[in-house]
């Protein structure tokens, strides 16, 4: 990463992180995603999220763990790169990179007070809501209803220039 960084963190360091502003009394949001080619639904997803509370940490899917998510060929943008971009936005406060395939065990290690997710979820469809409610945290569904995805951004462009994709199927409810 060749970017100021400052605000990426590793999963060790931003534990620390977080206990600190959890002492100091900032309620702490967590957002989480792959953000391959990033929209404008990510951008107001982020900026709600963050209006929750007074510092917000973005877990972002590995390239691994996006490849498993979104399908071969997939993510478009290596991890670097979507790291970097996501630390320009001014809504960003810590970044975290994981390889789950879901947030669970970042949940369980920071337990932000807001666990936020987009509108392709309802709060009772979201995989780890029951692990936010172990701790005694909130679920927040946050953004502008889903109408737009980097899937179907990727799709239409292949379309349009003839290349040939392979459809990734939406493995959410």
């Amino acid at each position: 990463m060749t970017r100021d960084m400052t605000k990426f963190q590793s999963e060790e360091a931003l534990a620390e992180v977080v206990k600190e502003l959890k002492a100091q009394g900032r309620r702490v949001v967590l957002a989480n995603g792959c953000f391959d080619l990033l929209h404008v639904g990510h951008i107001r997803y982020l900026t709600e999220a963050r209006s929750l509370g007074d510092v917000l940490i973005v877990a972002v899917n590995d390239d691994a763990s996006a490849k498993l998510l979104k399908g071969e060929g997939r993510p478009w943008m290596n991890e670097e790169d979507r790291l970097e971009i996501l630390a320009s936005l001014s809504c960003v406060d810590y970044l975290v990179l994981f390889g789950d395939q879901d947030v669970a065990r970042l949940l369980r290690l920071y337990k932000p007070h807001v666990h936020a997710k987009g509108t392709d979820y309802t709060v009772d469809s979201v995989p780890e809501r029951d692990v936010v409610l172990e701790y005694g945290g909130e679920t927040a569904i946050t953004g502008d209803p889903k109408m737009r995805s980097s899937s179907e951004m990727i799709n239409r462009l292949a379309a349009q220039t003839g290349l040939r994709t392979r459809r990734n199927k939406d493995r959410r409810p």
